[in-house]
């Protein structure tokens, strides 16, 4: 009897073999690093050191006959205030809808108020330029923009 004939019905010629045994380990390697790189994940929490993202909804209309545009917050979602940025006017005491500031760009706002802004109130700086509604938080002092519209009158 042939011993390569007997070798190759047990153990398969090299075309019948699934796996190569360096195949093998790469993959048993491999397998071990990401349930270790899993496992660290979960005892060392890396994923809560992302924070989250300030919510609220924001409406801005833009009126350009009257040459005015408002800002209604609709909700707060995770967030204690939106406040207004962009072409708001910083300088000019802003009519109506303040809470905590004499200017637009210091108005907190929170749900249900509205802001009617237009150069003649002061409530803007120029006649074209963006209003820019920011969502705040105020325990981790996150900041994200969550509404912005153009104007030009």
């Amino acid at each position: 009897m042939d011993a390569n004939l007997i070798r190759n019905k047990l153990v398969g010629d090299e075309q019948e073999r699934a796996v190569s045994p360096v195949i093998g380990v790469i993959l048993m390697v491999a397998i071990t690093v990401i349930l270790a790189a899993v496992i660290a994940a979960f005892v060392l929490d890396l994923g809560g050191s992302v924070g989250q993202e300030a919510q609220a909804g924001v409406t801005i209309d833009v009126d350009e006959s009257e040459g005015e545009v408002q800002v209604e917050v609709t909700s707060l979602g995770n967030s204690d205030y939106v406040w207004l940025s962009g072409s708001v006017a910083s300088e000019e005491p802003h009519q109506g809808g303040d809470q905590y500031g004499n200017n637009a760009d210091e108005l907190q706002m929170v749900v249900g108020d509205t802001a009617t802004l237009n150069s003649s109130n002061g409530g803007l700086e120029d006649d074209a330029g963006t209003v820019t509604a920011v969502a705040v938080i105020n325990e981790t002092e996150t900041e994200t923009q969550v509404a912005s519209e153009d104007y030009d009158f």
